[in-house]
């Protein structure tokens, strides 16, 4: 199954992560398909970037978001 899902990034204590379109049977920091955006939650706020037709076209053919990914598509009007 293909999954939208968030990829660590960065130091330790300090967190960011690329939002990848990733086979649910690679690791979290592996290999994966696309990447389609970015989260940094140590700025205030948060900051999001999402290419919203790459998340759209992947939605479309079946990926599922994780439940983290699933709420910064919502604050970011991807999906209702």
């Amino acid at each position: 199954m293909v999954k939208i899902r968030l990829r660590r990034m960065g130091a330790k204590r300090a967190p960011f992560y690329r939002v990848v379109v990733a086979d649910s049977k690679y690791p979290r920091d592996g290999r994966f398909i696309d990447e389609i955006g970015t989260y940094n939650p140590m700025t205030e706020p948060a900051e999001v970037k999402i290419d919203a037709e790459k998340a759209a076209k992947w939605l479309a053919n079946g990926a599922q978001p994780t439940d983290t990914v699933k709420d910064l598509f919502k604050k970011n009007g991807i999906i209702k």
